[in-house]
């Protein structure tokens, strides 16, 4: 179990930090960027919940509270795949925490759920809407920057495979979530080409 006492260790004054391994690399490493970037996706989310939770929801409160309960699973998941991506090798001592296949499964089943009860889109949506809507759509393309950092990782550096195909579909369930939040998609915000020429 991970345990803080204390908060700033300034071993990162001169630019440098520590991977899982012990690894001293520099701030800026693609492994950091990576494990950087779903955190801040995590942070989206985070705000995305405080209009999926609580008494000022807004929209279907059924749908917020079965929105939220997927998030506050994500959320845990993303420090699985942050912690995944911290730790390049496989220690000799211990079993590393890697993302396994059952969560992407699980992120597959909950698109699959959500989209059923979405009408087919006939054009790209606008990121907009609700507020959590909106909200989400900005963790989805965090997520998406995500997994580009993850892919750039990935040319110079081998990678747990299941961390990727996870950050995928999340972004995936992500923009099905922000449909689900705007009255099933009813009121999603459509991209008209050319209106504004």
């Amino acid at each position: 179990m991970v345990q803080l006492t204390r908060i700033y260790t300034k071993g990162g004054d001169k630019g440098s930090t520590s991977l899982g391994s012990g690894k001293r690399v520099k701030k800026h490493d693609l492994r950091v960027a990576a494990y950087g970037t779903v955190d801040e996706a995590n942070a989206a989310i985070g705000v995305a919940r405080l209009h999926t939770a609580g008494k000022d929801m807004g929209g279907d409160m059924d749908a917020m509270r079965i929105i939220d309960g997927m998030l506050g699973r994500i959320q845990n998941d993303l420090f699985d795949l942050g912690a995944d991506l911290c730790q390049p090798e496989d220690p000799k001592d211990y079993p590393p925490l890697r993302v396994v296949e059952a969560q992407v499964e699980r992120l597959e089943q909950e698109i699959d759920r959500l989209n059923a009860e979405l009408q087919p889109l006939k054009s790209f949506v606008l990121s907009g809407g609700t507020p959590a809507a909106a909200h989400l759509h900005l963790a989805r393309t965090i997520a998406r920057r995500a997994e580009r950092d993850i892919t750039a990782l990935m040319e110079h550096e081998e990678i747990n495979l299941a961390a990727l195909r996870y950050i995928n579909r999340l972004s995936d369930l992500l923009f099905v979530m922000a449909r689900y939040a705007n009255d099933k998609g009813q009121a999603d915000v459509l991209w008209v080409p050319g209106k504004n020429r």
